[in-house]
């Protein structure tokens, strides 16, 4: 890849996806473009880019902002968290809002859905205790490829050994030929949609608890003020943010406090005017008979 061609690229991932590519990620772009013109049958990166910098091919750029993306994830991911939700979170949440009987989470940048999954069976298992919630996880991703396979819960037995305890494994899942599903209960407890985080989430109304982990490392500062400046309002007023263990907000989000007995927690600063004007558990429930707004249909267009 080109000088040029690189610096060009660098520019349109900060634009479109906020991801800052330093000069000692050339190699890795031009790994994963290399692939990417194998899959459309492009005679290599100098014409790929070529066709993209014309601008007149609005899914292949697209195609590429996608292919940059990092997709990395698993079950149970860094069991921390996840003892935080079960532990903490979860109990904190049946008391607050015993009134409203609703609790709803958010997983931004959920890559194939292993995360949000991972909530919703620890969820489950609270579910004698939830009988009679409204319980909602939404899972959210700039890729359109990544959320067409956590849709469909399908995963590998590579992928199902990375995280997944046996006994979650045989409660939640049934054999798929080579691959393991997620079972229709928890499915239906998790809705995907595709969401860019350099943009607004107003229609998603307010969460309980929102997970942004091991995203912000990608961002430079000022993308990262963007990111948390926009996930602010989406919390309900005592509601918790959870980032990744090396990330933070400090000196980025003046919205937000760290835990001080929980690392990688952290809470809204101070509650708006707005929230004071209105009845405290419907905040952040604007959709009615208990939904998140239809999913979006799959896209037609996927790579390979």
């Amino acid at each position: 890849m080109t000088e040029p061609d690189f610096s060009f690229l660098c520019a349109l991932l900060r634009q479109r996806s906020g991801l800052s590519l330093g000069p000692d990620k050339l190699y890795l772009a031009e790994s994963r473009l290399s692939i990417l013109c194998r899959r459309r049958g492009i005679a290599g990166i100098d014409l790929l880019m070529r066709q993209v910098r014309l601008g007149r091919d609005a899914e292949l750029e697209t195609a590429v902002v996608e292919a940059m993306t990092t997709n990395e994830t698993l079950f149970f991911r860094d069991s921390a968290p996840f003892d935080l939700v079960r532990e903490v979170l979860l109990p904190e949440k049946l008391a607050a809002n015993a009134a409203s009987r609703t609790l709803r989470i958010w997983c931004a940048a959920v890559s194939s859905g292993q995360e949000a999954y991972s909530l919703a069976m620890l969820v489950d298992g609270m579910a004698e205790r939830l009988a009679g919630w409204r319980v909602e996880i939404l899972g959210t991703d700039i890729s359109r490829e990544v959320l067409e396979k956590a849709r469909s819960g399908l995963y590998s037995q590579f992928e199902i050994q990375r995280g997944l305890p046996i006994r979650m494994l045989l409660k939640h899942f049934s054999q798929r030929g080579d691959k393991w599903q997620v079972s229709e209960k928890l499915r239906a407890m998790v809705s995907f949609r595709r969401h860019n985080l350099l943009e607004r989430s107003d229609g998603f109304g307010r969460f309980d608890i929102v997970f942004c982990r091991n995203v912000l490392i990608y961002f430079d500062t000022p993308t990262k003020q963007k990111v948390l400046e926009l996930l602010v309002p989406r919390l309900a007023p005592d509601g918790a943010l959870v980032l990744g263990a090396t990330e933070t907000v400090l000196g980025l989000a003046s919205g937000l406090r760290p835990d001080p007995q929980q690392r990688g927690l952290f809470r809204p600063a101070l509650p708006s005017r707005l929230d004071a004007a209105l009845p405290p558990r419907t905040q952040g429930l604007p959709w009615p008979a208990g939904a998140l707004p239809a999913p979006e249909k799959p896209d037609t267009i996927t790579r390979g």
